[in-house]
């Protein structure tokens, strides 16, 4: 039972977390890369022993993004899953005021529910500090966000910050999944420009237009693509329009956000480094500083000629370098 495992905090602590969004895919980097932005939730907890022993007492207050639909008690997925953490280590939730202010868009490829899962693991790993064992180490922090997300891609970056290349290695000796990853040194003229739309996307959705099986050719293109990706990133982003080809995913999800698409069509046939920000529908241009003022003016160009329902406004978003920031208060 969770009630009868001890409590993992000796007296009450309040702190501040913050998490980047994050674009994951970039192109052709098909859940293996990605990039964290600054745009950041922040959430204020107060944590402390539990006053009653038969289960945690939960407040949460959402503002901003999902303010009127995420549950507000111990259900809430930050909550829950540093809930599961803990009792995977022996130990049971205190009492916990929780207060979340959303300001990443749910449900449009940039990295929403990898922000909550970072957010839940950092959350975790504070209240385990102490503990016998005390936080979360890296590599922990690391393997078991990536197994609950499923794929490393968003997560890391809103884990650790800038952007990455991670993967999945064999299995442990008990069948665990395990992930690796390394962090990619970008060109210091880099930053990007998100095209959000004011419609939603479900990541799960859009898996399920994606085939089985693709030509070896088309695989080997693909493969091609992300490799340049890594150069054009780090070394030489006059390449980023070729780089950031896509063979794998984008076309056949076209049909889940084809106004996506064709922002998508019309930014790469001018030269832009457009792509669909993880599962979209967001559009992603990876650009330049200097150029990224026209690029914005580009993207509301282009939303203002078509006059649909679908509406896209862009946002200058500098790569950010931090990924979960913790500040505490003292007690």
């Amino acid at each position: 039972m969770l009630e009868e495992l001890p409590d993992p905090l000796i007296g009450a602590r309040r702190f501040t977390l913050t998490v980047p969004a994050t674009s994951a895919n970039l192109g052709p980097g098909y859940d293996s890369m990605g990039i964290a932005l600054d745009l950041r939730d922040t959430v204020e907890v107060f944590a402390e022993p539990r006053r009653v022993h038969d289960a945690a007492q939960v407040r949460v207050t959402v503002t901003g993004e999902g303010a009127a639909d995420l549950p507000q008690d111990g259900s809430h997925l930050v909550v829950s899953v540093a809930e599961r953490i803990l009792a995977e280590r022996g130990y049971r939730l205190p009492d916990l005021v929780v207060t979340a202010h959303n300001v990443i868009p749910h449900s449009r490829g940039l990295g929403s529910s990898a922000a909550a899962i970072a957010t839940a693991v950092e959350l975790a790993s504070q209240l385990l500090a102490e503990t016998v064992r005390g936080e979360l180490s890296a590599d922990e922090q690391l393997q078991i966000g990536s197994r609950l997300e499923g794929h490393p891609d968003n997560y890391v970056p809103a884990l650790r910050g800038g952007a990455a290349v991670s993967w999945e290695r064999q299995a442990d000796p008990n069948g665990a999944r395990l992930f690796a990853t390394a962090r990619l040194p970008l060109h210091s003229s880099l930053t990007c420009v998100a095209a959000v739309p004011n419609s939603a996307q479900s990541t799960k959705e859009a898996r399920q237009l994606l085939p089985e099986l693709v030509p070896h050719r088309q695989a080997a293109r693909n493969s091609s693509r992300s490799a340049l990706l890594v150069h054009a990133l780090t070394a030489d982003p006059t390449l980023l329009l070729e780089a950031t080809e896509d063979s794998l995913h984008q076309e056949y999800r076209r049909s889940a956000f084809p106004t996506s698409m064709s922002l998508v069509d019309a930014l790469r046939g001018e030269g832009w480094a457009a792509v669909v920000s993880g599962a979209g529908p967001t559009v992603l241009v990876i650009t330049t500083e200097s150029a990224a003022p026209d690029a914005a003016a580009r993207i509301r160009t282009w939303d203002e000629s078509q006059g649909g329902a679908v509406r896209f406004i862009p946002q200058i978003l500098p790569i950010t370098d931090a990924g979960v920031t913790v500040e505490s208060t003292p007690r």
